[in-house]
């Protein structure tokens, strides 16, 4: 038997997508044009993902072009950034698997629905694990809400036991996924989504990996990039 929170209420969603990434894995391509073909196609994917999704448009994009940055400043090789980025275009895709009602109200949810929306990593993973050319993804993608000191989810590991693609990817995903209402600036908003970050260095994140992010400010590829003002950030963490 399913889980409560799946089954019949999986989003129609999913059904395409699956069709979708069954036509991507059946491809037979040469290996030097492979990547750049997958990456097209699940940039299609994902914007399937984001029609299912409208709230969080375009996370999935912003999302990947964090990750990379960061991820090539980690020294990445070529194929671990491909799995990256396809992992931060799907990352929550997971969320079609549960009740809508689930996720259009993470911010009101009860204990017992907080911990069943916990399992869409895990359940993302699952769904994407059947095809070939995202098996690295689905890994990155399971483990992309653990936490540096080992209080995340759906495993509890903790530090060097996460993946290094999914404590990127962490990063990147809330960075991009906070938001400040009061604030209109992109630059303002960038620069304090920063701080935050940083502020959950060594708790929630790779506190080596929010210094790059830091350092990499400037490159930011979001529309309204960070200001030089920003490159004070990492002052409190450095005392």
């Amino acid at each position: 038997m399913m889980p409560p929170y799946i089954g019949e209420q999986i989003h129609p969603g999913v059904i395409t997508i699956q069709g979708m990434l069954k036509k991507i894995d059946r491809l037979r391509l040469p290996i030097a044009s492979r990547h750049e073909v997958e990456s097209i196609l699940v940039r299609q994917v994902s914007r399937e993902l984001d029609r299912a999704l409208p709230w969080q448009a375009g996370h999935g994009r912003r999302t990947a072009a964090i990750s990379l940055l960061i991820g090539q400043a980690a020294g990445l090789n070529s194929g671990e950034l491909h799995d990256l980025k396809l992992a931060a275009f799907l990352h929550d895709i997971g969320l079609l698997m549960l009740s809508h009602d689930l996720t259009i109200g993470a911010n009101q949810l009860d204990q017992e629905s907080y911990v069943t929306v916990q399992n869409h990593p895990r359940l993302g993973a699952s769904l994407l694990e059947p095809f070939f050319f995202l098996r690295e993804a689905a890994i990155l993608i399971a483990h992309h809400h653990e936490r540096w000191d080992g209080s995340g989810y759906p495993y509890g590991i903790r530090g060097q036991f996460i993946p290094l693609g999914s404590r990127i990817l962490s990063i990147a995903d809330a960075f991009d996924a906070i938001r400040i209402p009061e604030v209109s600036s992109r630059v303002v908003r960038n620069m304090i989504a920063l701080r935050i970050i940083q502020v959950a260095a060594g708790t929630q994140f790779d506190p080596e990996l929010v210094e790059t992010l830091c350092l990499l400010r400037e490159s930011i590829p979001i529309s309204g990039l960070v200001e030089p003002t920003v490159r004070n950030c990492f002052d409190s963490h450095e005392k």
